[in-house]
């Protein structure tokens, strides 16, 4: 219509670009963590000291920068972080986020013991980590490794302090603030590289974005299983999933009014009552004309056998299952991969979906 003005939400990101200009309303802090200027209050108080002395050096470093002949390679647009491969005591490890923001370089247990290094001792530590979600993770100590970054003759070789982390994770390492500042690394998630000065000339390491969308899903993943999910034992060996992110007096409370209520829940399918067709019956409508089909049977190897057995037993044992000497349809069962090695049986109607006419107002 003629004589309206922008939608809101132009007006809005307007006044939001504008009232950028004015005094900044406060500064929020980053919390993380981590043994990076000491492990005591001492340490730490010792690095403030250090800093206020700090005096700024000019090293006659190369200059470092990135143009359009970086981003050859780079599938664009993209906002993919920046993964890429080091070597670590001679190991070429791959699946090392770049953090600038993390205050420790991080190595992960299950990384450690692939590498197989042999001799070596992890010093402890009583530093907690912490990440986004707020939650503290102890590690496991700290140990000191050779990291190799670039390719002869620019190369750069020195020694790193990992944080040894016994967490889940889809990166092998990260590599935080504290080897950025010792290998005075430039990074550029845009152009997906990482830039350091070797001599007069600059080393490059190049990211891989395939990889680097490979751990975001693995992250994302893992971490919607802990927010989503935490099992509680409320009745023997029967578990129950609730929500992990609860506060406490509210977990506490629904665990209580849980274990008060087992008999809602129907724990195994032979709790699992029927529905008398007086009450409700489900029907199919076939289209007009079409004839009935009769899959081939299938064959499975002898360990889907031996589960579709076990399925079809139990459905026949509690009822919910008849057996028909000669049906008119006839569909194949089939298994599909659940997580933790497990089959779930499903079986294949799609012939018998293609003769049902589509309902255009289906139920939610």
């Amino acid at each position: 219509m003629e004589g309206q003005g922008p939608p809101q939400g132009i007006d809005q990101r307007r006044r939001r670009v504008d009232e950028a200009n004015n005094p900044t309303r406060g500064m929020i802090h980053m919390i993380s963590g981590g043994a990076t200027d000491g492990d005591f209050g001492r340490a730490r108080k010792a690095c403030g000291r250090r800093m206020e002395n700090f005096e700024i050096s000019k090293p006659q470093d190369p200059i470092i920068s990135f143009g359009p002949e970086d981003l050859r390679g780079v599938a664009a647009p993209h906002n993919d972080d920046l993964v890429v491969t080091v070597t670590i005591e001679n190991y070429d490890v791959s699946r090392i986020f770049v953090d600038s923001v993390s205050s420790v370089n991080v190595l992960f247990k299950g990384t450690l013991d692939q590498m197989k290094i042999e001799g070596f001792e992890l010093e402890p530590i009583s530093t907690p980590l912490y990440g986004f979600t707020g939650h503290a993770i102890q590690p496991l100590g700290q140990i000191f490794l050779p990291v190799s970054m670039g390719n002869d003759p620019r190369r750069v070789i020195k020694m790193v302090n990992f944080t040894m982390a016994d967490a889940p994770s889809s990166y092998n390492g990260i590599l935080g603030r504290p080897t950025m500042k010792d290998f005075r690394d430039v990074a550029s998630t845009y152009h997906q590289k990482l830039k350091f000065p070797v001599g007069r000339e600059v080393g490059m390491l190049r990211g891989d974005q395939r990889v680097a969308r490979q751990c975001y899903e693995g992250v994302v993943h893992e971490e919607g299983k802990k927010t989503r999910v935490e099992v509680s034992m409320i009745r023997g060996g029967e578990k129950l999933k609730i929500a992990a992110d609860l506060e406490t007096e509210v977990k506490e409370k629904l665990v209580i009014f849980l274990k008060a209520n087992l008999d809602v829940f129907a724990w195994s399918v032979q709790e699992l009552r029927g529905i008398k067709p007086a009450v409700m019956e489900h029907k199919l409508n076939l289209l007009s004309g079409v004839r009935p089909v009769k899959q081939k049977k299938r064959h499975f190897r002898p360990d889907k056998d031996k589960v579709i057995k076990e399925e079809i037993g139990e459905f026949l044992g509690v009822g919910h299952i008849r057996e028909v000497k000669f049906p008119t349809w006839l569909s194949n069962v089939v298994l599909v991969p659940k997580s933790l090695g497990r089959w779930r049986m499903c079986v294949d109607f799609r012939d018998l979906n293609k003769a049902c006419p589509k309902d255009c107002y289906p139920v939610p």
